[in-house]
């Protein structure tokens, strides 16, 4: 092609029809029954999404929409008809004709056992959640005695930014997982250990300022039991200023980018507490950046 019979630079080029996704295939249901009421779901659904869709509270701990199932807590256990074990309610596929108890005797005996266990060892005085599974349960931790053995450890303080009490850790491996495949593939934490000895480190027990991290602090927004925690959280619950019921919460956009994540601004007494991002965004599925999980405190500068 000659310069002379070039296209002009200057005059739009007509572009070709836009190319139409294919509608999704639709899928089948299947049909169960779950405490004695039936239920249809998409195929693929799980035991837990049946539940839900009756209205049944299933209590979870390691289970979180955007992570995917670990299945290490099992608490979510339910009883099916035909199996010899327990099954996890938020990882076993729904299949046509199961028969399933979510509150059966067996069902609440090991859930209560689950939350007895972690209650005797691990600090949950920040899991609101936990404690009140403990009281619709009847769990009583206190049972194994006052020489039970526990994960009781320092506090880890090595950045301005978060601290890590495994003081409190359940080892849910929510954490991993965030800091895995599911939002940030950065990998630098894992379980190390094995039997009481498992905890959640980063490679080679470094400090945290050594390792991988990026600092995105999805791990934080993950945590069900307050071991990771915001630093400015951490030290307002030391100084006992820390006081839920007078915060507000905000939801707004980052202004970092224009990716357009959406924010939630945790406000107490005029100043920014922490920042946290709603799960069922479409754009942030609750995971952020270290800009928009922490670059929050120049607004509280001038307070």
């Amino acid at each position: 092609m000659t310069v002379e019979s070039a296209p002009d630079p200057r005059v739009p080029v007509p572009r070709g029809p836009l190319p139409v996704l294919p509608p999704p295939r639709p899928r089948s249901t299947v049909e169960l029954t779950i405490d004695g009421r039936a239920v249809s779901v998409p195929e693929g659904a799980t035991l837990l999404d049946a539940a839900r869709r009756l209205g049944i509270d299933t209590p979870t701990l390691c289970f979180l929409e955007n992570l995917t199932p670990v299945n290490v807590c099992r608490i979510c256990v339910v009883e099916l008809e035909g199996s010899r074990a327990l099954v996890p309610a938020c990882s076993r596929k729904a299949e046509a004709g199961m028969v399933v108890q979510t509150d059966s005797p067996r069902v609440r005996l090991s859930r209560r056992l689950v939350l007895e266990l972690l209650g005797s060892s691990v600090d949950l005085s920040t899991a609101p959640q936990v404690q009140a599974y403990m009281d619709r349960y009847g769990a009583r931790p206190e049972r194994f005695g006052v020489g039970a053995a526990t994960v009781g450890q320092p506090v880890k303080v090595d950045n301005d930014l978060y601290v890590r009490d495994y003081a409190k850790c359940i080892v849910c491996y929510k954490c991993v997982e965030a800091c895995g495949t599911d939002a940030q593939n950065t990998f630098a934490i894992a379980v190390a250990g094995r039997g009481f000895d498992a905890r959640i480190s980063t490679e080679y027990d470094v400090p945290l300022p050594s390792s991988a991290c990026v600092y995105c602090g999805n791990c934080i927004g993950v945590c069900p039991t307050g071991a990771l925690m915001f630093k400015s959280e951490h030290e307002m619950r030391e100084a006992k200023t820390w006081d839920e019921s007078r915060q507000t919460a905000t939801d707004t956009i980052c202004p970092y980018c224009g990716v357009g994540c959406t924010l939630t601004v945790h406000v107490q007494d005029e100043k920014i507490v922490k920042v946290t991002s709603p799960i069922e965004n479409e754009v942030t599925r609750g995971h952020l950046c270290i800009k928009g999980r922490f670059g929050w405190e120049w607004v509280n500068s001038g307070k």
